[in-house]
């Protein structure tokens, strides 16, 4: 028999993510046409600790699809990765009678989650992070405003390049993935992009710069990503200077690709993952985070998917594969090498364009 619900909670943790709101406000329709109340966790895990919850009516969340960042704000919780401030987070729950917690964020979040779900709190994640470097899905909400944002600022590069005969080297979030770098190269234009996922040709890149200087071309874009260290960009920058004689300039774009108003596709994919994980979470099921897979949205188990990332990522612990079956632990590998080719496959398009 499903368990009743009479309250739920949600909260955003980590890193914001343009399409966030959009989620907050489905979990809370959803939740609220099905006759469970709402209450709206602040800070993350932080007010989970301390108990700042804010009640979510359909009131409060009308209109907030369109707005950046989150209504609940956001904190990395150190404490809550501790065995006491784990308690209080379940005394918050037990005092205020939340049954059931949404948890929108990355993969910190999850295992947030995934600890809270063992702690007797039933728990389903919801991925948002702008990076999209959940392995499990192949969409986080974020992305592609992101996207669209460093496409926007590049092309505004570019102009003043054109104007100037310069090259502009812009380095974009992503934390160790590619994914903003090399689809923005691709749809920006660049004559280069560098990744962690993929070797980098520096030697190449310079020679088509100057190859393509030679032809003619005065504007230039080179997209890298964070991942590849703090100094890369600049000592790119320089080398593009003094090598290919090309005046170039550096630009960090930094937490400004978190900003600006949500596209229409992550406010759609968060409202479509919002709606699946209240349904699930009622139907009794925990311990689960909400996945685009094929353009559908799924629900996986949350610990396959914190274990398909660490595969993915090299950043296996000692026992993580032991909990799996032999034949899961084949298909593990098998999705995790699929997304790997898929990098690849965007980084060759990306130097074929170039």
């Amino acid at each position: 028999m499903a368990r009743k619900f009479r309250k739920i909670g949600v909260l955003t943790s980590g890193g914001d993510a343009p399409g966030m709101n959009s989620a907050l406000r489905e979990v809370a329709l959803e939740a609220l046409s099905s006759g469970v109340e709402v209450l709206g966790i602040m800070k993350g895990y932080t007010g989970l600790i301390s108990g700042e919850l804010m009640e979510l009516t359909p009131e409060r969340v009308a209109g907030i699809s369109p707005l950046s960042g989150t209504i609940l704000y956001s904190d990395r919780c150190l404490e809550f990765a501790t065995e006491e401030g784990m308690k209080k987070a379940v005394r918050t729950c037990e005092l205020n009678q939340i049954d059931g917690i949404v948890a929108i964020g990355g993969d910190g979040t999850f295992r947030g989650a995934t600890d809270l779900t063992h702690h007797g709190v039933p728990c389903i994640g919801i991925p948002g992070t702008i990076d999209n470097d959940i392995t499990s899905t192949d969409y986080t909400i974020g992305f592609d405003t992101a996207m669209n944002t460093v496409v926007g600022l590049a092309d505004n590069l570019r102009d003043t390049c054109e104007s100037h005969a310069r090259c502009s080297v812009i380095e974009v979030m992503g934390r160790d993935a590619g994914y903003i770098a090399v689809e923005s190269a691709i749809a920006a234009g660049a004559v280069a992009v560098a990744i962690p996922e993929v070797p980098f040709d520096e030697d190449k890149a310079v020679e088509r710069i100057i190859k393509e200087r030679k032809n003619g071309t005065r504007a230039f874009i080179v997209m890298v990503s964070e991942g590849l260290g703090s100094e890369f960009g600049e000592k790119l920058t320089k080398r593009i200077n003094d090598e290919a004689k090309v005046e170039s300039r550096f630009a960090r774009l930094a937490h400004v690709v978190r900003g600006g108003k949500p596209t229409l596709r992550d406010r759609l994919t968060a409202s479509m993952m919002g709606e699946k994980a209240v349904k699930e979470l009622l139907s009794g099921k925990s311990d689960l985070v909400i996945c685009e897979k094929d353009s559908r949205i799924v629900a996986r188990d949350i610990d396959y998917a914190l274990v398909l990332d660490r595969l993915y990522k090299n950043k296996l612990k000692d026992g993580d594969l032991e909990k799996f079956s032999e034949k899961v632990v084949v298909k593990m590998k098998k999705e995790a090498e699929e997304v790997r080719q898929l990098v690849k496959d965007l980084y060759t398009t990306a130097n074929r364009l170039a």
